[in-house]
């Protein structure tokens, strides 16, 4: 933070507006990978399903949604990639339920 005249200035918005950037690149990355790990559950190579990892990403697409610094692009990049994750949780949860395995 900088004293700038009479304002406060805790950064650039270009610094801030990169941090949100890699972290919603880092969410994109991170679904991707969830969705993978699934995939392997699903097909059984693994025996049990990924849910750590899941609510992993539920308490970081929690805490993206909070921040009121999102620009408009921004916000509809983090929107696009909640509908994507919110259409695979609802696969998962089907194939959970077909399987006969309650998902949390």
């Amino acid at each position: 933070m900088a004293m700038i005249g009479n304002r406060l200035y805790r950064g650039s918005k270009s610094e801030e507006s990169l941090e949100i950037d890699q972290q919603l690149a880092r969410l994109e990355e991170d679904i991707r990978r969830l969705k993978i790990e699934f995939d392997i559950y699903f097909n059984g190579a693994t025996k049990r399903p990924p849910l750590e990892m899941r609510a992993r990403l539920d308490s970081v697409i929690r805490r993206i949604s909070d921040n009121r610094s999102l620009n408009y692009a921004q916000r509809y990049q983090f929107n696009t990639l909640v509908a994507r994750f919110t259409s695979y949780r609802e696969l998962w949860r089907r194939g959970m339920k077909a399987k006969g395995e309650d998902l949390i």
